[in-house]
């Protein structure tokens, strides 16, 4: 909490010089499970495979055309890591909210039994945002901003004690389930994944705040995609008659009526098609309240995802390794643009940019000077947003990631910096790997052996900011069993998104 005598300093000198006006609104449209190649945009201009063909969203191609889009932006490996970061500006590391594992008795080391087999002993996490956090709203306050939050909180606190003044309260993944458990969808749901109504009662809070006078921070955070698939008739018809759904019903030969709304690739579209409604929705009513000349837009998701209809087009192949819950490329880089006055419409971001830098941006976007922020990852993005090409240093700077558990994955941590990518797995640790992202983004060639000193280097970097930050290691299993650890349900999965020595052979939706 050192910041907030100066923050509050800061605040009542900007509130007394500036008006309203001058500062611009801020508005972040946070998508759940939503993969770098998931939407119709193209991340990378020269790479087919890194947009979703099928899926119809105009609103949100309206957006990337308006705006800026990053081709490597990056999130978390999982959505309560991710959202935590977002909030405080701290890498996932820092802030020790590493994955959703609930409260333990264990201090330190998870020792719950389904543990004990494994070759190395997984870590607890925090179970929580912490309560001192300096979040978001908290940061904005002083500068005369008021914050809601909409939708999925899943932080397992009060969004009120972090400074939300309208909020849905500490939600996860359950509210945005409205069918349940029901095995196909209803043909009369008309607020699929709560979009709708969560859209409505942002546009209430916008429009509120302009009535005001108040400069305002919006989050939107959707429930969809998360899985659950849900969507209208109206948007589901159009993709189950749809020439390419067809034929993969043809090639299955299913039907719709035969598919569970889970393995339906047309509910998935729809619940797309729907998603991109709202988004429009919230489009218009900015553009209707008079305030899209000072208004910054920005949609991300929170982690990566490996979106299987993809494939339903021929040619089309997965292009990163790994889904949520790794730190391979499919589970942490995740589509992203942003909006706002002074971004060039069209344009493109390359270098890398992370969860971690929404703080500092914002914050300055508001009036405040981003190197008063303390205990922080982030860097402001403020400066390259309005045209500013990145120099060397921010084009080459760090990103981390850790992962010190088991559950869909074995414990590992990486660091990302340029286009060169270190990756380590606890129960390999004589393993060292290595990735040039720039030549080879589906991370299928170790090139650690080949270059022993730039790996070297990277990896003591990473291991000297995780002892910094405090965050927490495995450690070997002295009780470790090779034969029961075979036997687990998920062993072939490890094996084969874990670590290797060259070159790995591509997986079936890779080839």
């Amino acid at each position: 909490m050192k910041m907030l005598p100066f923050l509050l300093f800061l605040g009542i000198f900007l509130t007394s010089t500036a008006s309203s006006a001058d500062r611009p609104n801020i508005v972040l449209i946070y998508l759940d499970d939503w993969a770098w190649n998931g939407t119709p945009v193209k991340m990378n201009d020269s790479m087919e495979n890194s947009a979703m063909p099928i899926l119809e969203m105009p609103n949100l191609e309206r957006l990337a055309e308006d705006g800026m889009k990053f081709t490597n932006a990056y999130g978390s490996h999982q959505c309560a890591p991710a959202r935590v970061s977002v909030q405080t500006g701290q890498s996932v590391p820092r802030h020790g909210l590493t994955l959703v594992l609930g409260r333990t008795k264990h201090d330190y080391y998870d020792m719950r039994p389904q543990y004990l087999r494994m070759p190395v002993i997984p870590t607890v996490a925090e179970p929580s945002l912490k309560a001192d956090a300096v979040t978001i709203p908290k940061a904005l306050a002083p500068l005369g901003y008021v914050s809601a939050h909409v939708g999925k909180w899943h932080m397992y606190s009060d969004p009120g004690d972090a400074g939300y003044v309208l909020h849905d309260g500490d939600t996860t993944n359950t509210p945005g389930n409205t069918v349940g458990k029901a095995r196909t969808m209803p043909d009369d749901l008309t607020d699929p994944k709560l979009m709708f109504s969560m859209t409505d009662k942002a546009i209430g809070f916008m429009e509120e705040q302009v009535e005001a006078g108040n400069p305002f921070y919006l989050q939107i955070s959707h429930y969809a995609m998360h899985e659950g698939r849900e969507s209208t008739q109206q948007a589901r018809e159009k993709y189950v008659n749809h020439p390419t759904v067809l034929e993969f019903y043809e090639e299955k030969g299913t039907s719709p009526d035969e598919l569970s709304r889970k393995s339906d690739p047309a509910n998935w579209f729809a619940m797309g098609d729907d998603l991109d409604r709202a988004i429009g929705m919230v489009l218009e009513a900015i553009s209707d309240l008079g305030i899209e000349e000072n208004t910054y837009v920005i949609l991300v998701s929170d982690n990566g995802y490996r979106h299987k209809e993809l494939l339903l087009t021929e040619g089309k192949v997965q292009p990163l390794h790994g889904s949520k819950w790794w730190l391979w490329e499919g589970g942490i880089r995740v589509p992203m643009i942003v909006k706002g006055p002074g971004i060039e419409p069209g344009s493109v971001f390359s270098a890398n940019v992370i969860n971690y830098d929404f703080l500092p941006t914002f914050f300055e976007w508001a009036g405040g000077d981003p190197d008063e922020l303390e205990d922080i990852d982030g860097v402001s993005l403020a400066r390259f947003l309005a045209g500013e090409k990145p120099d060397a240093a921010f084009y080459n700077r760090p990103l981390f990631f850790h992962l010190p558990h088991y559950r869909s994955e074995i414990p590992h941590s990486a660091i990302i910096a340029g286009n060169a990518k270190v990756m380590h797995f606890y129960e390999r640790p004589d393993v060292p790997m290595l990735f040039n992202l720039r030549e080879d983004p589906g991370e299928s060639v170790n090139v650690a052996r080949k270059y022993p000193e730039t790996h070297q280097r990277l990896f003591d970097q990473m291991m000297v900011y995780l002892e910094e930050v405090g965050a927490r290691f495995p450690k070997e299993n002295p009780n470790y069993d090779p034969q029961e650890y075979q036997q687990m349900d998920k062993y072939d999965t490890f094996m084969a998104w874990g670590p290797f020595v060259e070159e790995r052979p591509p997986a079936y939706d890779e080839k």
